[in-house]
């Protein structure tokens, strides 16, 4: 998995485990398994989220796990030109390449740990595809999006990207040295990741070496989700079984628990984990396809914005006649 490591974690700063004495460890919730689908021009997806809910996720919407797969030449596929409002789309890659552009100027490669923060704010047009040259070769693709809801002052924000290049994400061992810890978004004990947020929110990815413990310290005031990547282990000091493709959500306190099996597939020697907090909106959600607003009519003004061209317009396609130069969707 070629998402940013460091060969000796002994040179990381850690973060220490909770005092067990005065730390409420949070106890496990629910594990939900993600159901598969197929999303965009057809690549598959885990549905991290799917029967969740919205009340427990908050402030976070949406998640999928893209892949792994390893796509045969010609296969690659990506998203078309689609339309977003009201919330943030977060895309990290740990294995292969992604291609962004949109309709606000932002866009680029990313790669191997790299993450694209889109926020689509008051509105904007944004395609996803592989490169060229991964859809002629073919490879190995491994990455998830997710979507944060942003509360309503801030749904009508100018949209911005953000870059966040793997090798500024925060790099941080557990107490015991045996799990890596990518920041790439809040505070973790101190430790900050790059990415900026409108919601108070942590997303970290961690990798745990088989048998390894992870006790860490959270915020009381956020929710608390885990999502396995790959590989097999169990949650919180209850010890509930996980693995590959399930969501944990934990319950109230300030501080979770993550364990690896002590056996764990080749193909996956590390429990791989997304860890997820965030401060709740608490405010009504009306969602419906590419739009998270927080109301019916807010709803119907989005799709009415889109379809007169308000929400942006297709950067020019270069190398075509003159008239075919820039278009708005239908």
């Amino acid at each position: 998995m070629p998402a940013i490591s460091v060969p000796d974690l002994t040179t990381l700063p850690r973060i220490p485990a909770p005092d067990p004495r005065t730390a409420r460890q949070r106890p496990v919730k629910s594990v939900t398994v993600a159901p598969r689908g197929l999303e965009g021009e057809g690549f598959p997806v885990r549905r991290a989220f799917a029967g969740v809910d919205l009340a427990d996720l908050d402030p976070f919407i949406h998640l999928d796990q893209i892949g792994e797969v390893e796509y045969a030449p010609g296969e690659p596929k990506g998203t078309p030109w689609h339309p977003h409002r009201g919330f943030e789309t977060v895309t990290y890659i740990i294995d292969g390449t992604f291609e962004h552009q949109d309709s606000n100027g932002g866009g680029g490669l990313i790669t191997n740990g790299d993450t694209q923060w889109m926020t689509a704010g008051a509105g904007i047009l944004h395609i996803e595809r592989p490169p060229e040259a991964l859809v002629v070769s073919g490879g190995l693709f491994h990455g998830l999006q997710l979507w944060v809801n942003l509360p309503a002052a801030r749904k009508w924000a100018p949209p911005r990207y953000q870059d966040l290049r793997a090798n500024a994400v925060g790099l941080a061992a557990s107490a015991d040295g045996g799990a890596l810890l990518r920041i790439i978004a809040g505070d973790l004990a101190g430790q900050r990741g790059p990415g900026a947020t409108y919601t108070p929110m942590t997303m970290v990815h961690a990798s745990l070496s088989p048998g390894a413990r992870l006790v860490l310290p959270w915020r009381v005031e956020d929710n608390a989700l885990v999502y396995v990547l790959a590989g097999q282990g169990s949650v919180g000091f209850e010890e509930r079984p996980i693995g590959t493709g399930q969501l944990a959500v934990f319950g109230a306190g300030d501080a979770l628990t993550i364990s690896a099996g002590r056996v764990q597939e080749s193909r996956s020697p590390d429990l791989e984990v997304l860890l997820l907090g965030g401060r709740p909106i608490g405010e009504p959600i009306a969602w419906y396809g590419p739009f998270v607003m927080n109301s019916r009519d807010e709803l119907a003004q989005a799709f009415e914005d889109y379809r007169a061209g308000r929400l942006g317009v297709i950067p020019a396609v270069h190398n075509t006649p003159a008239g075919l130069q820039e278009r708005r969707l239908p």
